[in-house]
Order: structure tokens, then sequence, then C-alpha cells
């Protein structure tokens, strides 16, 4: 299961949900194309976050900054 994930929501309110249900964020970037793509620490606080906010689950590619891509 993937720990990144993007949602179509401000950082702020990725922010919000994952304090609320004590997920732990590795990475987080706003995207090019619209909304936040957050890495969780771990596959589990990632489906409870998946669980929370699944009407705001980005399907399909979205566009990324170069300044964030991994090298």
């Amino acid at each position: 299961m993937s720990r990144a994930i993007n949602l179509n929501a401000t950082e702020d309110a990725v922010r919000t949900a994952c304090t609320s249900l004590s997920v732990q964020i590795s990475a987080i970037e706003p995207l090019l194309s619209g909304g936040t793509r957050v890495v969780l620490s771990t596959s589990v606080g990632a489906e409870a976050l998946r669980i929370k906010m699944k009407t705001k689950i980005m399907q399909g590619r979205v566009e990324r900054s170069p300044f964030y891509m991994a090298r």
C-alpha cells in the first residue's frame, strides 16, 4: 500500500486531518494542478487518511512541481 496520497484539499486541511488522526506526515507539497500531495510515515496512517478524506482523493495523474521531484 502506498503512503502517498493526492488530495483535492488545501495543505492546511490535510494537516488538520492528519493531526486529528494522530498520523505523522513524512512530506507534503502543493500540486501545480491544484490540491495537495502528502506522504505519510506509515501505510496504516495513509489508510486512515484515505478513509477520512475518501471524497477528496484525486484519481489519475497530477502535475507536480519540478522543485519537489526526487533526484
